[in-house]
């Protein structure tokens, strides 16, 4: 099939905007972490083994250490069921080409992370399935089933979701489950927002864990906050698929970098203490995000959602979602995402839309911006 791809729009608009506009308001992460506050967490082993690393090649499957204490995040992984990528995007890429031939049939939630449709549309025939906007962002079940053909392979999932935040109910993941061992369909599942839920309750199982046709995907750049590792990976028990990521992977990193698997290494021996910073971060922002759009109730349709750091919130203004994003990154340096962003080829997404983000610091600052720029533009 081999269809080009389109470009990447919401990384089109990252890159204009990301590091010109004063206020990311939109952001994806959690605020990044500085190497020294990193540094300082780890233990005097791990710390030499930086400062006295040798610069030279890493192992394709990622180094060893770093693959053992990635196993630890999971119940049932072991290390060598772990592939290591230079980022999300680099093992949802390999991914796609390894499962997928032009014969297959995928589904994909949407809206989604572009990579999540645009990847598997270049490669064989794609059907969208919606989350409702007007149902909290549920799933329903009924047309993943009758989406399903005879030749389909993979459903790829993100909960919690981007940009919505949201998190399926705990039975409805279970009988997706089911329905994926019916018809012995793989289920990709992108997880990187994991373990920054709302309530803990809401925590899903892994994929892998609870599947075994599941890959789960991960990252060091959400809620670790350390987006400059590069350090991503896809767990699964299946070891040919593994092999024939390494074997693709040959043609793209190669290989990790060595300083950035010792730093993942001792972020995830300190993932306790990261994630209780990651957390009080997003519920303080969340706070302040509650009182601001009490505020506005006549301009935003806003709910707190179930995961993550991003939510995707209507916005109700005469002008539209695209003119206030504009006016607002243009005028006050306070950066959003509209719905244009977000458009999927596969299913309609909600117009009038924004993505908010509340993972980094700066947001009661931007908040306050924006409520000014507000006020002093209200007819």
């Amino acid at each position: 099939m081999n269809k080009p791809m389109r470009d990447f729009v919401l990384e089109t608009s990252m890159s204009k905007w990301e590091f010109t506009a004063k206020y990311n308001m939109t952001a994806s992460d959690a605020e990044s972490m500085r190497l020294p506050d990193l540094l300082a967490m780890a233990s005097d082993e791990d710390r030499e083994d930086f400062e006295t690393l040798s610069l030279g090649y890493t192992e394709t499957f990622g180094a060893p250490a770093l693959r053992q204490e990635i196993a630890r995040t999971y119940d049932t992984v072991q290390p060598d069921e772990l592939i290591c990528f230079a980022g999300a995007e680099e093992a949802i890429y390999v991914a796609m080409k390894v499962l997928l031939t032009g014969d297959d049939h995928a589904i994909v939630i949407t809206p989604n992370y572009q990579a999540a449709e645009t990847l598997p549309l270049s490669i064989c025939a794609v059907t969208g399935v919606a989350l409702d906007i007007d149902d909290d962002w549920n799933l329903d079940l009924s047309k993943i089933e009758a989406a399903i053909r005879p030749n389909t392979k993979l459903i790829s999932i993100n909960f919690p979701n981007n940009p919505t935040g949201k998190i399926l109910p705990r039975a409805t993941f279970d009988a997706l489950i089911e329905i994926c061992r019916k018809h012995g369909i793989w289920l990709f599942s992108d997880e990187v927002y994991r373990l920054i839920e709302k309530d803990e309750a809401l925590r899903l199982p892994q994929a892998v864990d609870a599947y075994e046709r599941g890959i789960s995907l991960n990252v060091m750049s959400k809620a670790y906050g350390l987006p400059g590792l590069r350090i991503g990976w896809l767990a699964c028990k299946d070891q040919k698929f593994l092999t024939r990521c390494e074997r693709y992977k040959h043609f793209l990193s190669i290989c990790n970098s060595a300083p950035s698997e010792v730093l993942a290494r001792i972020g995830l021996k300190n993932r306790d203490t990261i994630l209780t910073r990651t957390r009080a971060i997003v519920r303080s922002n969340i706070a302040e995000w509650n009182g601001f759009f009490s505020d506005f109730p006549h301009l935003f349709d806003w709910r707190e959602p179930d995961g993550g750091c991003v939510a995707f919130i209507r916005y109700k203004g005469p002008e539209g979602v695209e003119e206030f994003a504009r006016r607002a990154v243009e005028e006050a340096g306070v950066f959003f995402l509209p719905s244009s962003v977000y458009h999927s080829e596969l299913t309609p997404v909600p117009e009038n839309c924004l993505r908010v983000g509340f993972g980094r610091l700066h947001m009661p600052e931007g908040i306050t911006v924006l409520r000014n720029w507000l006020t002093r533009n209200s007819p």
